[in-house]
């Protein structure tokens, strides 16, 4: 019965002294940084899953305990973890030197229209487009068709006048146009200028395809009769000083006068 007694005495007696040993207690700290920017920094006790957040001065409070382990994040500094000691709790008090992150990035937005938040499966959704090459070089036939609307970084543009100075008529560059598809196919008495505005491209692969087609598409005039054509304008007293740089408009109304003439006597010999 004694003994029963004295156990029970000595637990009423050792139990106030663990719950203080296990109580934790309230830590004034300090963030130290070279910049200003430390308002909002995490701290988080991971040991009791609480945390608090620093106030502009980069001060905070937080429970702890021996032992205990506290994380400090931010966006700008680098992941920072302490655990506490004797001395902090000896002193309630706790200083801490976070570190700016270096080549720091701006924060990145992610749009929610159209994602699943599965990168691969976004990655497979996405759209690929095949670039129509010779609409970049010759531009975009009918382009009143389509709407291009200019946003904020779009510079104000002549459009009459491409930026380097060579026309755009309906969204064709016309210099582009006439110097490379069309004027290879008529015979030029006069020595090419050794100045020439258009670029080197290999005429054979675009007459091979695109004369016929924009001669066709544009002048009205059969694909199977383009050489016939080429021919009868040729042979009906050209103009060829048409051909030279400056004169590609009157070289293309020339060509839609004589492409008239050229399917008025063809309906004729049908």
């Amino acid at each position: 019965m004694k003994n029963v007694l004295l156990f029970s005495l000595f637990l009423f007696i050792a139990f106030p002294v663990l719950s203080q040993t296990f109580q934790r207690i309230e830590v004034k700290g300090k963030i130290v940084v070279d910049s200003s920017d430390v308002e909002g920094v995490t701290i988080y006790n991971t040991s009791s899953n609480k945390g608090t957040f620093a106030n502009e001065k980069g001060e905070f409070t937080i429970a702890v305990m021996l032992n205990d382990r506290v994380e400090f994040h931010a966006l700008q500094f680098k992941d920072f973890t302490i655990t506490i000691d004797q001395r902090i709790i000896d002193s309630r008090q706790m200083t801490v030197f976070l570190i700016e992150k270096l080549n720091r990035l701006d924060e990145v937005i992610i749009l929610p229209k159209g994602l699943s938040g599965n990168l691969e499966l976004d990655i497979d959704n996405v759209k690929t487009v095949n670039v129509d090459m010779n609409a970049l070089y010759f531009g975009i036939m009918n382009s009143d068709e389509y709407d291009f609307t200019d946003d904020y970084r779009s510079q104000i543009e002549n459009i009459a006048m491409h930026s380097q100075g060579q026309t755009i008529v309906d969204g064709l560059n016309v210099v582009n146009l006439v110097g490379v598809l069309l004027k290879p196919l008529f015979k030029s008495n006069k020595k090419e200028k050794k100045t020439n505005v258009v670029p080197e491209i290999p005429v054979s692969k675009l007459q091979s395809r695109y004369d016929v087609e924009f001669l066709s598409s544009n002048f009205g005039i059969p694909k199977d009769r383009v050489n016939d054509f080429v021919g009868y304008v040729e042979s009906g007293g050209m103009d060829y000083s048409l051909l030279e740089e400056g004169k590609e408009l009157l070289f293309l109304e020339y060509l839609n006068t004589k492409s008239q003439q050229f399917l008025k006597v063809q309906v004729e010999k049908d």
